[in-house]
């Protein structure tokens, strides 16, 4: 799914924006190269900034050239006196993840041609308070994201936000349209509808944050009710899925290996380990099959449909999916 994501994209992008073989593109945080590889194949000039190793050294192989670094000014600057700065620069799900966001946007300014365009995609807060995804909270997160904050240091870094979209990626995404200032482009009126939803919603009233902590509460509580009545049932618990956001359930709910036996992932690099903190031991998918669990918690919510799909054989012993989040639901 994310691989056709990317790919959508940068379709889109690349006819939006008139992208040829004399245009460059710059992605931040451009991982293994599932993005960049597109605008390889098309002929558009592409680097991607990436400080991992291992992904970078994944990324050129399939032919996405790389500089290995962090991307903020000092990084921008020397990219800018090499005479290279982009008509496009992109980032996925990277701004949330930057420990100082100023330096970071201020780099974005100063890689950016005069005329080009920024695009960065990012979970929305409102999603995330709407929905109730607090275990989206976690340490790779500094910024919890609104249009009214990034609009404020787009502005303080001397760039504008001109427009954005709404996407459906990680429980609800924006993906918004950068520019210099002085830019010609007028601002949408999806920016100015946003901004004034994100108000209505009440993003800027402290109240607002203290209900959330309060259906946080009832999440992990009507979760822990569900595993004590099965465990008093004698029924078994598994999980499916190692991620970020199901640790952040699991510890929030002071979870172990007596309410939910094992968790299933389908990444070699996370089978035979523990999860953080619980100690759960994580199995390849295939363990489903020969345990039998009763229940199956699908901790990625995100991607619940996906993993109903390929599971369906639970069916067959009558075991049954439930997810947690945004509120504890059993699936058909």
């Amino acid at each position: 799914g994310w691989l056709r994501h990317a790919k959508a994209y940068c379709d889109k992008i690349t006819e939006a924006l008139h992208l040829t073989r004399d245009s460059f593109v710059i992605e931040v945080a451009s991982n293994d190269g599932y993005l960049l590889k597109n605008f390889v194949a098309a002929g558009i000039p592409c680097l991607g900034i990436e400080p991992t190793a291992s992904t970078a050294d994944a990324a050129e192989k399939i032919g996405v050239p790389v500089l290995r670094a962090f991307f903020g000014a000092a990084t921008a600057t020397k990219l800018a006196q090499g005479g290279r700065q982009a008509d496009l620069i992109c980032g996925n799900n990277v701004y949330a993840h930057v420990p100082d966001i100023n330096d970071f946007t201020a780099g974005l300014r100063i890689a950016l041609k005069p005329g080009g365009t920024i695009n960065l995609e990012f979970p929305h807060l409102k999603s995330m308070i709407a929905c109730n995804q607090f275990d989206t909270a976690y340490h790779e997160h500094f910024s919890y994201l609104s249009l009214t904050a990034v609009a404020r240091i787009f502005e303080k870094a001397g760039l504008r936000v001109f427009d954005l979209e709404e996407l459906p990626t990680h429980g609800g995404s924006l993906r918004i349209y950068g520019c210099h200032q002085d830019d010609p482009r007028q601002t949408t009126a999806a920016m100015t509808a946003m901004l004034a939803e994100e108000k209505h919603f009440g993003l800027q009233d402290l109240r607002l944050y203290q209900a959330f902590q309060q259906k946080a509460d009832k999440v992990k509580n009507d979760f822990l009710g569900f595993l004590i009545e099965q465990k008093r049932a004698s029924k078994s618990v598994a999980a499916y899925g190692a991620a970020a956001k199901g640790n952040t359930l699991m510890n929030y709910a002071g979870l172990k290996h007596d309410l939910i036996s094992f968790i299933c992932d389908a990444a070699p690099s996370k089978q035979n380990k523990f999860m953080p903190g619980s100690h759960i031991p994580i199995l390849p998918p295939d363990e489903l099959a020969r345990r039998k669990p009763d229940w199956v918690v699908i901790l990625p919510w995100n991607i619940s449909s996906e993993v109903l799909q390929q599971h369906e054989q639970i069916k067959s012993w009558g075991g049954r999916f439930v997810v947690a989040v945004p509120e504890l639901k059993v699936l058909p």
